[in-house]
């Protein structure tokens, strides 16, 4: 997955998103982003702006330029972060290892319907899928998509917006973005996703005094809830808020492959 007006829009995202933005959206000094390869992401970058369009993803393109993603994947792996690095610079750093190692998935099985028919023929929902038997090297270290999203980036960054920003290559996930997440922009971006997200008719249906979200909002509401109640966190940045006493219900999830028709 537009933003309140004026002061509400300020209050309705300090309450709701995980960090205050006047700490992490503020532009750090010079030498703490030193120690990041300046052109550590260029590669995912001109990947995504080149193959994915209209918030779907050009697989075949991507099979033809697989080197170049095997290459960015290893330079993930080659180059973990450390803590020199800025807070948004990690955040920006694990987004993009979770959706690269995810498209470099589906492409090296291509092709595929759904995401889903990777996963082992015995497979047990949330402990033996796809997301948990995939493993890749960041350092000296092993990790599995899942992993990723909710032992990294769920667990110890706590930002909500992450739902918005990880993409599992379906039709239902929020859109994979058409640029690499960087950390100078990644407050920025995480924003702009949701708000995408959210105002989607395709993800989410929202009126007034009833709204028919993404299953997301229902699988990870802990995440949402933390700071607020899923409708102020909604309403935050929803153009179309949703009264305090709405009805929820959740969409059937499309987990067919995300793929340029």
């Amino acid at each position: 997955m537009k933003t309140r007006l004026a002061s509400l829009a300020i209050l309705g995202a300090l309450a709701c998103t995980s960090a205050p933005k006047g700490k992490m959206g503020t532009t750090l000094p010079a030498t703490t982003e030193a120690v990041v390869p300046v052109d550590m992401h260029e590669a995912w970058n001109e990947l995504l702006q080149a193959h994915v369009k209209d918030d779907r993803v050009d697989y075949k393109g991507l099979v033809a330029e697989k080197d170049k993603l095997h290459a960015y994947c290893k330079l993930l792996s080659s180059t973990p972060p450390s803590d020199d690095w800025s807070k948004n610079a990690r955040l920006a750093f694990w987004i993009n290892t979770y959706n690269a190692f995810t498209v470099q998935l589906i492409v090296d099985n291509y092709p595929v319907k759904s995401i889903k028919d990777l996963n082992p023929s015995l497979s047990m929902p949330l402990l033996h899928t796809i997301w948990t038997i995939t493993q890749f090297e960041i350092g000296d270290k092993k990790y599995s998509l899942d992993d990723v999203e909710n032992k990294v980036l769920r667990g110890a960054f706590k930002e909500p917006r992450i739902h918005f920003a990880i993409n599992c290559a379906s039709m239902s996930c929020p859109p994979l973005r058409n640029e690499a997440f960087v950390g100078g922009r990644v407050q920025a971006q995480l924003d702009d996703q949701a708000r995408h997200f959210i105002n989607d008719p395709r993800y989410n249906k929202i009126e007034k005094t009833h709204a028919n979200l993404s299953k997301i909002f229902s699988w990870f509401s802990g995440d949402f809830e933390k700071n607020c109640s899923i409708i102020d966190f909604i309403n935050t940045y929803s153009t179309v808020k949703l009264a305090a006493d709405a009805k929820l219900s959740y969409m059937d999830y499309d987990w067919s492959l995300n793929e340029q028709k």
